[in-house]
C-alpha cells in the first residue's frame, strides 16, 4: 500500500507530538513472534526523542482498548521515522494484535516519547550494554545513535537469547560492528538452532564471561535491560566484581520509568569493606574476625583451615562447604546447584560473610 505522506517536506513541518497519530509504514519480522513496526507522521513532521526512551501505544484490541509501552528501537539520529520492536509472549494481548493485524497504512494513537533510561547528552563514555530477550531494544537504539554520531564510539554489546534464531536485529548490529571496530558484539545462547552451527558463547551470562568480554568493565557505564530475574542476576554479578553501582543503569520491561523519583529501590546486598564480620569453623573450634569483603576461603586460609579449592571463581565447586548459621553474599558462576544452596551449602571462594557466620568444617 502506498502511503500518502510527503517526507520531502518534513524538515519544514515541525516536530511530531502525540496529538497526531502514527502512520505505520513498515513491518519487518525479526525473530519468532517478534517484529519491528516503523511509523511516520502523516503530516511529515520529524521525531525528536532520546535513545532509550519509550512510547505508549493505544491498541484497539477486541474487547476494548489496551495501552502498551514499548521502547523505541530506532535512533533519533534518523528522525523521519520512529520504530518499536515488539515480542509476543504466551499471554500477550496488545502485542499479539499488533503482530496479527497492524499493517502499513494503518494508524495508531501514541503518547510520549518519555523515559529517563537514556545516554548522557554530551559526555563521551565507554559503555557496556547488557540485555536479554526483547530487552535488546534500548541497547539497539543507543548503539545506532552512537554509530550515526560517528565519533569516539566505545561499546561492548552483550545480548543473551534462548537460541540464535531469537537474537533480535542481529544483522543490523553486525552491519554496524563490521564498519566500526570499537563496537564489539557478544551473543550468548542457551541452546543451538537445529541443524545450524553456532560458534559463539553458550550458557548463561556469568562473572567469568563479563571479564572475558569486557576486561575493562570497571571503566564502563553499564546499561542493562531484560526480565527482572536477569537484571537482578546482573546486579549481583557486578556487585561481586566490585563494580561502582553508581554507574549502573537499568530499565524494566514491566514498569518503564518516566521520572527519576520513580526509580525503584533494590534490596541489593553490597559487602562493606569497613564492616566487620566473623567466621566460625565449628568442627575446628576456630573463630576468625574479618571484613564483609573477605571470602570465606580467604578467612579459612588465614586461620590455618584447609578447604580444598580449585578455580577460586565459583565454577568448579571444589570448595563447597555447609553453612550452619548466618548469611553470606555469594555470587557463583555455575559451580553449585540450587538444591545445594537450599540445603545450606555455599562455595567458600565466592562467599563473603555478612555479620557472624558458622561453617561446618
Amino acid at each position: 500500500m502506498a502511503l500518502d505522506v510527503d517526507l520531502t517536506a518534513s524538515s519544514d513541518a515541525g516536530i511530531w507530538t502525540d496529538a497526531e497519530p502514527l502512520l505505520c509504514c513498515a513491518v519487518v519480522p525479526e525473530a519468532p513472534n517478534v517484529a519491528t513496526f516503523s511509523f511516520v507522521s502523516p503530516s511529515g513532521r520529524q521525531f525528536r526523542y532520546e535513545p532509550g526512551q519509550f512510547l505508549t501505544l493505544e491498541l484497539p484490541v477486541p474487547g476494548g482498548t489496551v495501552w502498551k509501552t514499548y521502547t523505541i528501537s530506532s535512533s533519533p539520529s534518523r528522525p523521519l521515522t520512529i520504530a518499536v520492536t515488539v515480542k509476543a509472549q504466551a499471554d500477550s494481548v496488545g502485542t499479539r494484535w499488533m503482530l496479527d493485524h497492524l499493517q502499513p497504512g494503518m494508524t495508531v494513537k501514541a503518547t510520549g516519547p518519555a523515559g529517563i533510561f537514556t545516554l548522557p547528552r554530551s559526555e563521551k563514555k565507554k559503555y557496556l550494554f547488557i540485555s536479554a530477550g526483547s530487552g535488546i531494544t534500548p541497547s539497539l537504539a543507543m548503539t545506532t545513535y552512537l554509530y550515526d554520531r560517528g565519533t569516539d564510539i566505545d561499546v561492548s554489546f552483550v545480548h543473551c537469547a534462548h537460541r540464535p534464531q531469537d537474537i533480535i536485529a542481529r544483522q543490523r548490529l553486525e552491519q554496524m560492528a563490521s564498519r566500526v571496530p570499537s563496537i564489539k558484539l557478544f551473543f550468548i545462547v542457551e541452546e543451538d538452532d537445529p541443524h545450524r552451527v553456532w560458534t559463539g558463547l553458550r550458557g548463561r551470562l556469568n562473572q567469568l564471561m563479563i571479564g572475558l568480554i569486557a576486561g575493562d568493565y570497571l571503566e564502563r557505564d553499564v546499561y542493562c535491560c531484560g526480565p527482572e530475574p536477569f537484571m537482578d542476576a546482573v546486579r549481583e554479578m557486578l556487585i561481586g566484581l566490585g563494580y561502582d553501582m553508581e554507574r549502573y543503569h537499568q530499565e524494566s520491561f514491566v514498569a518503564p520509568v518516566k521520572k527519576e523519583e520513580q526509580l525503584p529501590e533494590h534490596d541489593d546486598v553490597v559487602p562493606d569493606e569497613e564492616a566487620k564480620a566473623s567466621v566460625a569453623f565449628t568442627k575446628s573450634d576456630v573463630t576468625a574476625d574479618c571484613y564483609e569483603t573477605d571470602t570465606v576461603l580467604a578467612v579459612a586460609r588465614g586461620s590455618g583451615i584447609v578447604i580444598p579449592s580449585g578455580c577460586t571463581f565459583g565454577v568448579c565447586g571444589t570448595c563447597k562447604v555447609r553453612k550452619t548459621a548466618g548469611e553470606v553474599h555469594m555470587v557463583h558462576n555455575g559451580g553449585i546447584s540450587e538444591d545445594d544452596i537450599d540445603s545450606g551449602y555455599i562455595l567458600a571462594c565466592c562467599s563473603k560473610p555478612i555479620g557472624a557466620v558458622e561453617i561446618d568444617i
